[in-house]
């Protein structure tokens, strides 16, 4: 008996099936059966079902005789299903990798659960990912089974068939089954939701709903809409029939109205002359199944109206939203007037020559470079007045008591930035922020450059993408001084940046605290055994995937492969940290104690001083953590796509700071055999080391302190190269 049965209806699916059924048989984990069912598709659909069937004994086909439609689609599989969970999937939904292997540990860790419900993502047609926007109900679920008695919430996620896996024996003794009809979800998921004793809850995106240009009955303009009503019709009948039941009935009755009063605002999809029908049909349903004393409000107290009213209704809401629109921008434009008249006013006064702005990756806090000079100007000058630029007051209340901060866009952001003598930022300023003359721009940059960026960027289409070159170098035209740690920085930034400043070789100042060694409670407070090897996976994002995250490998086989004695700590691209990478497997294992997620770690240093060995790809987290002279690993499994889609200055496979593998066989094999900390890896880091920390001698931040903001003299920091190292092996200095 398999562990899942994986039923596929499929119908005119000839564009998409392959790339679904290749998903599934993909799997690492093997143990399924897939039911594929022809539902008499007059395509190519039924051919390729073949071809697969006669190459994977694990692929059964049925060709029914005629098209009976998706829900008995479903029926016919579920007739020859013998897993011990079933698994409705849509023929042109692709799993993501690892989803059958995640779902099935879930179920073992569940103790066999009714039905287990976990997370997907949407795909849409011109090339977005989206993670479902309740994802939180999944995450706030916990470990434990409940029901929808104890945790109601899960109700609140989309009612669809695709979104779960259900044990078998729990559907055929209740006798669940699909009635015909486009919204044959609707009456399976509310009864068998209502009837399940034990739900457990994955937050892991395990497949990506296809969102199709057409196709779809939700991108159809057709009167099979109206099926809504008779499905509702057969959910109310389930519950009347069960009087343990009775209380969800107010809360049905309201959910209906929501969806179909849903469906007649979309404007693709009723006819037209159709729409006072529907709008009829559904007033009649909710008025006939409206329990006693039920309060009805909001939304669907149209429905207790004509046709007419909730035309007026619609009418009058679309006319206050423009309005309420046209308003906003009345507001806005005053405020900005406001806002421009009160900066003008301070501008006239003079800067005051102990005020330093800072502002650090886009405003989001007190972090990186900016931070490590604010750090040290508040030990060795008191008298600078150090003020931080944050985006808004979630992010200001994040901030340390003792920091001083405005938020931008504020009147107390203009006030500060038109006196201020000094601007610290590893980021752009805003093109609106005008630069005094007198003031003194610093931009730290964030870390070593490996990839194409600035004025490079221009042959790149694909990594320029939404980023507005010109633009941007009108903004560095207000640099003043550019910091460096290394020569090869120096080069990229006077050539990716064509503007007036001048180059500081001042070291970087994050990295002080890896150089002079300090300190990290990382370990404690996530529970690491000091004992245990931290292995920090650190990857970087992917300019040719829109949604910029490729998952390289199996976290969860990496952390088994490691072994006893070894953690993995997986810190994600900054960018990717709100996106569906995290729901992709990594929020689900760090739940379960498999690895440990540090994407919201504020600090990157505590992390990377808490770090045994780095495996990473082409992040410029290489070039901070070689100043601790500590293993790195380059995994570069895609470096010709790579290089091909965002371009590089170096070939870091050929000059790499430890071994590089290009296989996740070679990755396993090299901690296996301990050869990742072997002397070959050490001679490659003294290399890299010589290289790209050759400034960064503990001292970065007192020497923009003393230099930059006092003026002090301040001797910079030796170049350290070894014997007969060469000087031109990358593309700026062999141009």
């Amino acid at each position: 008996m398999p562990r899942f049965s994986l039923i596929v209806p499929c119908f005119r699916a000839q564009g998409f099936l392959r790339e679904c059924l290749d998903s599934v048989l993909s799997q690492s984990f093997g143990d399924f059966e897939l039911i594929a069912v022809d539902d008499r598709s007059p395509d190519g659909t039924g051919a390729i079902l073949d071809e697969y069937a006669a190459r994977d004994p694990r692929v059964r086909v049925l060709h029914l005789p005629e098209n009976v439609g998706l829900g008995r689609a479903r029926n016919a599989g579920l007739m020859h299903a013998t897993g011990d969970y079933l698994f409705f999937l849509d023929s042109d939904d692709p799993l993501t990798p690892g989803a059958l292997r995640a779902v099935t540990d879930r179920l073992a860790e569940a103790a066999e659960p009714d039905v287990l419900v976990f997370d997907h993502a949407r795909t849409y047609w011109w090339g977005g990912t989206r993670r479902d926007a309740l994802a939180e109900v999944l995450t706030e679920a916990g470990p434990d089974t409940f029901t929808v008695d104890t945790y109601p919430r899960i109700l609140d996620l989309l009612m669809v068939v695709w979104n779960k896996v259900y044990r078998r024996e729990f559907v055929a003794a209740r006798g669940f089954a699909f009635p015909p009809g486009s919204y044959a979800d609707t009456p399976w998921t509310f009864p068998v939701l209502l009837s399940a004793r034990r739900i457990a809850a994955l937050d892991r995106i395990c497949l990506n709903h296809r969102q199709r240009r057409q196709g779809s009955i939700l991108s159809t303009t057709s009167c099979e809409h109206f099926d809504i009503h008779e499905q509702y019709e057969r959910v109310f009948a389930f519950v009347e029939q069960r009087p343990e039941l009775a209380r969800w009935r107010p809360y049905l009755h309201r959910r209906m109205g929501e969806h179909c009063l849903d469906i007649l605002a979309e404007p693709d999809r009723l006819p037209p002359a159709d729409k006072a029908e529907f709008f009829r049909r559904t007033a009649a349903m909710f008025r006939a199944h409206k329990p006693e004393g039920a309060l009805v409000d909001g939304e669907t107290g149209a429905l207790e109206g004509s046709w007419t009213g909730y035309r007026i209704r619609r009418q009058a809401a679309r006319a206050g939203q423009e309005t309420a629109r046209r308003a906003g921008l009345v507001r806005d434009a005053a405020g900005a007037r406001a806002r421009s008249g009160w900066a003008a006013l301070h501008a006239c006064r003079p800067l005051d020559p102990n005020l330093v702005v800072y502002s650090a990756s886009s405003h989001r806090g007190v972090l990186g470079d900016p931070a490590a000079v604010h750090a040290k100007a508040r030990e060795i000058a008191p008298q600078l007045r150090g003020v931080w630029v944050v985006r808004d007051a979630e992010t200001a209340a994040r901030l340390p008591p003792d920091v001083e901060h405005v938020i931008m866009g504020s009147r107390r952001y203009l006030e500060v930035t038109a006196r201020a003598a000094f601007f610290v930022n590893d980021v752009n300023w805003p093109g609106a922020l005008a630069k005094r003359p007198g003031s003194v721009h610093i931009h730290t940059h964030q870390g070593t450059p490996l990839k194409y960026l600035g004025a490079d960027l221009r042959d790149r289409p694909g990594a320029r993408l939404g980023f507005d070159v010109p633009e941007m170098l009108r903004r560095a035209d207000r640099w003043d001084y550019s910091l460096v740690a290394n020569r090869h920085s120096e080069l990229v930034w006077e050539r990716a940046y064509p503007c007036h400043f001048t180059s500081v070789r001042t070291g970087s100042p994050r990295n002080d605290v890896l150089v002079n060694g300090g300190d990290s409670d990382f370990r404690q407070r996530h529970g690491i055994p000091e004992t245990d090897v931290v292995v920090l996976y650190a990857p970087t994002r992917r300019d040719y995937r829109r949604t910029g995250h490729v998952e390289r490998f199996d976290l969860a086989r990496f952390a088994a492969d490691l072994g006893k004695g070894h953690t993995l700590v997986v810190r994600l691209h900054p960018s990717l940290a709100n996106g569906p990478a995290r729901g992709l497997g990594l929020a689900e294992l760090a739940r379960r104690g498999i690895v440990v997620d540090a994407t919201d770690e504020p600090h990157l240093t505590d992390v990377l001083l808490a770090a045994d060995v780095l495996v990473t790809d082409y992040s410029a987290v290489m070039f901070d953590y070689a100043g601790l002279d500590r293993p790195i690993v380059v995994h570069a499994d895609d470096w010709p796509a790579y290089t091909a889609s965002r371009g590089t200055y170096i070939d870091i496979t050929a000059e790499p700071p430890g071994h590089v593998t290009h296989s996740y066989r070679e990755l396993a094999w090299l901690f296996a055999s301990g050869c990742w900390r072997d002397e070959e890896s050490a001679r490659l880091r003294a290399d890299f080391r010589a290289r790209y920390c050759e400034f960064d001698d503990g001292r970065a931040a007192e020497r923009v302190v003393r230099t930059l903001l006092l003026g002090e003299p301040m001797p910079e920091p030796g170049a350290v190269r070894i014997p007969g190292q060469a000087t031109e092996r990358d593309a700026l200095t062999s141009a």
